[in-house]
């Protein structure tokens, strides 16, 4: 993987073993993100470098547009997250939310929807998802880092729910940043608006991992390494999985609902390719070729 300097576009390539062969783009085209496959890994970047990648309604509706179809593309295991430039995301354009300010509700209300259906789309992909993190994270940057189930930042990285200092609070990334850091932190910064680093995001559970800049590719390669070794479908009966369960009372109703899932998946074409090759001593089918061990 090439080493990324914060002035630069970052790139993220899996190759673990050797090379990697040029990616293919996606076919959609897009005007605020550049879509980008190699090695069945999806690299998703926000492509407004000149306003710091904030989102407006077209960046909003290309992303959904993008998810949706990588999370239906069968080639692709996985989906990193990243933007171009010196910042990954600053949030809302400032040129959009001065023309929502003129909407009337109605108009309000369905501009706030396509932002709240963009951040639903991204946390309930099938497929894991990667924030690669650096520069400045605020506002609903910060949502799309807390939507992603691994993430991982620069320690240069900074982050900010700026939204108060605008007369503003978070709220379609709010149920997802609450999740990640919970009510108690939550009240800090929903409420100050304060700037926090790295390590502090760290700490509250925004991020699970923090590196150098110069190491966040390689960070990130080592977490899509394990990524790919893992099945996919039970990767995405995992997360179907925590959605189920996280933050519900373990009642009758929650102990009965996981044993029917645990026994569809071992019934599964992939439960039983699995168990097969752990006790035949060999890779599962899934497992990239540059994967699996000689």
């Amino acid at each position: 993987m090439a080493k990324t300097k914060a002035r630069t576009k970052a790139k993220v390539a899996f190759a673990p073993r050797a090379p990697a062969r040029k990616g293919r783009s996606a076919k959609a085209a897009y005007r605020t993100l550049a879509v980008e496959i190699r090695n069945g890994v999806a690299l998703v970047a926000l492509a407004r470098p000149d306003v710091h990648n904030a989102f407006d309604e077209t960046l909003i509706a290309e992303l959904t547009h993008a998810l949706v179809a990588l999370d239906a593309d069968a080639a692709v295991r996985a989906v990193v997250l990243l933007g171009h430039g010196r910042t990954f995301c600053a949030g809302a354009d400032l040129n959009w939310m001065r023309k929502m300010a003129g909407y009337g509700r109605a108009e309000n209300v369905a501009d706030a929807m396509a932002l709240a259906t963009m951040l639903k789309t991204l946390a309930q992909m099938r497929k894991p998802t990667i924030a690669r993190v650096h520069g400045a994270t605020y506002g609903g940057g910060v949502g799309l880092v807390a939507c992603c189930d691994v993430a991982v930042a620069a320690i240069e990285a900074t982050f900010a729910l700026s939204e108060a200092k605008l007369g503003l609070i978070p709220a379609t990334i709010g149920p997802y940043v609450v999740e990640a850091i919970g009510a108690r932190a939550a009240r800090r910064y929903f409420l100050t608006a304060e700037r926090f680093d790295a390590a502090e995001a760290y700490r509250i559970g925004l991020v699970h991992d923090i590196v150098p800049q110069e190491a966040l590719d390689e960070r990130i390669n080592e977490l899509l390494g394990a990524l790919l070794v893992a099945g996919p479908a039970a990767q995405a009966e995992s997360k179907a999985l925590i959605r189920a369960v996280a933050n519900r009372p373990i009642d009758d109703a929650v102990i009965a609902d996981t044993a029917q899932r645990i026994a569809a998946v071992r019934a599964s074409a992939e439960g039983r390719e699995g168990v097969a090759a752990f006790l035949d001593k060999r890779a599962p089918a899934w497992v990239p070729a540059t994967l699996q061990k000689r």
